[in-house]
C-alpha cells in the first residue's frame, strides 16, 4: 500500500465511575475500556458491528496508527470494499478487561494504592467482558449490534453476548472458538502460566519497575503459538531445515528454523504484552463453559442468526468442536449456517486474508442488511 493511502485511526478511552460487578463478587471502579471506530453510525443506528479480539488482540483491529509498522489486527477483513465494509457498516472494537491494551487490568493504576495493580486485580471471566462491553454498547448509544464477530476467545464472547443479551444481538459469526475447554486446551494454558509463574523476576506479580518475567512470557508465548499452528503449515514454511548452518552442532543452541522462528515470536511478544494479562486471559478462556451453562429457557430466547465457521487444519479448536455449537443451534430450529474452510495454517487461519472467509462473512453481513 501506498503510505499516501492509508487511514489513521486513534484509539478511544470510556470511563465508567460506577465501575464493574463481576462474576466473582468483587467490582472494578473505575471500569476503563479502549475502543476503535471505523465508518459511520446510520441514522437509525441500525448498521453496527462488533468485532471481538483474541487473547493477544486489542482494540486495533483496523486501519493504521501513526508510529503502526503494519495495519490493526483485521485490516484484512475491515474497511471500504472489504469483508466488512466500512461504508456500509459501523464498526466497533474494544479491548477487553484483563488485557494490557488500554482497558482495565494488572497493569492498570490500583486507585487505592497508586500503583499497578498487579495480583490485586479481580480474576475476570469472557461474562465480565461481555459485560463491560455491554456499557461501552449503551455508552454509544447502541441498542442492538447488527451482527458480533470474534475468533478464538472473541468467539468465546460473540457467544456469550448472542447467549446472554440475545435482543441485542441481530447476527453473531463465532469463528474457530469452543463452548467450553477440554482438559487438553486447559493443559496448555496451565504450562504457560507455570511458564511465567515460576520465572524468579514475575516476583508473585509485583514486578512493575522492574525486571519483568520475560523468560516465562517468552516460553508461554513459544508454547501456545505451537498450537496456533499445524503440522502442515510447520513443514510447509520449517520442514528440518537447519538454521544458518549446514550441519548439526551437537550442542543445545538453536539448529533448526523452527526453534529460530518460535525463539523469535517469543522474544517479540515479551515487548508487547504483559505477563500478568497473559495469566488472567488464559485463565478466563479457562473458565468459560457455555457448554454447562446452557438451559431450554436461555435457547428459547434467542433469535439470533448465526454463521459459525472452523478451519481444516485447526487443532486447537479442531472443526468436530466448532460443529458442536452449530449443532446444537440446529437442533433447537434457530438460524445457523456452519461452514468449515480448507486451510493449511492451523488455528491462525481465522487472522490471515482468506477469500473464502471473507465471501462467507461479506456474503452474511450484506444479506442482513435487507432485514433491517
Amino acid at each position: 500500500m501506498n503510505p499516501m493511502d492509508r487511514v489513521f485511526v486513534s484509539t478511544q478511552k470510556a470511563v465508567f465511575g460506577e465501575g464493574l460487578e463481576l462474576e466473582s463478587g468483587r467490582k472494578i471502579a473505575p471500569l476503563e475500556i479502549a475502543y476503535e471506530t471505523y465508518g459511520t453510525l446510520n441514522e437509525n443506528r441500525s448498521n453496527a458491528v462488533l468485532i471481538c479480539h483474541a487473547l493477544s488482540g486489542s482494540a486495533h483491529a483496523a486501519f493504521w496508527h501513526p508510529d503502526d509498522r503494519k495495519p490493526g489486527w483485521w485490516d484484512a477483513f475491515i474497511g471500504p470494499g472489504k469483508a466488512i465494509d466500512t461504508n456500509k457498516f459501523f464498526v466497533v472494537c474494544s479491548n477487553v478487561i484483563g488485557s494490557c491494551y488500554g482497558s482495565s487490568g494488572p497493569l492498570s493504576i490500583n486507585p487505592d494504592t497508586g500503583k499497578p495493580y498487579g495480583l490485586d486485580f479481580p480474576v475476570v471471566t469472557i461474562n465480565d467482558m461481555v459485560n463491560a462491553q455491554v456499557k461501552l454498547t449503551e455508552y454509544l448509544g447502541i441498542k442492538r449490534w447488527l451482527c458480533v464477530i470474534g475468533g478464538s476467545m472473541g468467539g468465546m464472547q460473540v457467544l456469550s453476548w448472542a447467549f446472554r443479551y440475545p435482543e441485542m444481538v441481530f447476527s453473531a459469526v463465532p469463528i474457530a472458538t469452543t463452548m467450553q475447554h477440554t482438559a487438553q486446551q486447559i493443559a496448555f494454558n496451565a504450562v504457560g502460566r507455570q511458564a511465567i509463574m515460576r520465572d524468579p523476576n514475575w516476583n508473585n506479580g509485583d514486578y512493575y519497575g522492574k525486571e519483568p518475567p520475560y523468560q516465562g512470557l517468552a516460553v508461554a508465548r513459544m508454547i501456545g503459538h505451537i498450537t496456533y499452528l499445524s503440522d502442515e503449515a510447520m513443514n510447509i514454511k520449517f520442514a528440518r531445515r537447519l538454521k544458518e548452518k549446514e550441519q548439526y552442532g551437537y550442542d543445545f543452541s538453536i539448529d533448526f528454523e523452527i526453534e529460530s522462528y518460535l525463539d523469535y515470536q517469543g522474544d517479540s511478544f515479551v515487548q508487547r504484552f504483559d505477563a500478568n494479562s497473559y495469566l488472567y486471559l488464559t485463565k478466563a478462556i479457562d473458565y468459560f463453559d457455555l457448554a454447562s451453562d446452557i438451559t431450554p429457557e436461555k435457547i428459547s430466547r434467542i433469535g439470533t442468526k448465526f454463521l459459525v465457521l472452523s478451519f481444516s487444519s485447526d487443532w486447537l479448536y479442531p472443526p468436530s468442536q466448532v460443529e458442536e455449537i452449530a449443532k446444537l443451534l440446529e437442533a433447537h430450529n434457530k438460524d445457523v449456517s456452519y461452514c468449515c474452510i480448507s486451510c493449511d495454517y492451523g488455528h491462525d487461519s481465522f487472522l490471515l486474508y482468506n477469500q473464502m472467509q471473507e465471501r462467507l462473512i461479506k456474503g452474511f453481513l450484506e444479506h442482513l442488511l435487507s432485514e433491517v
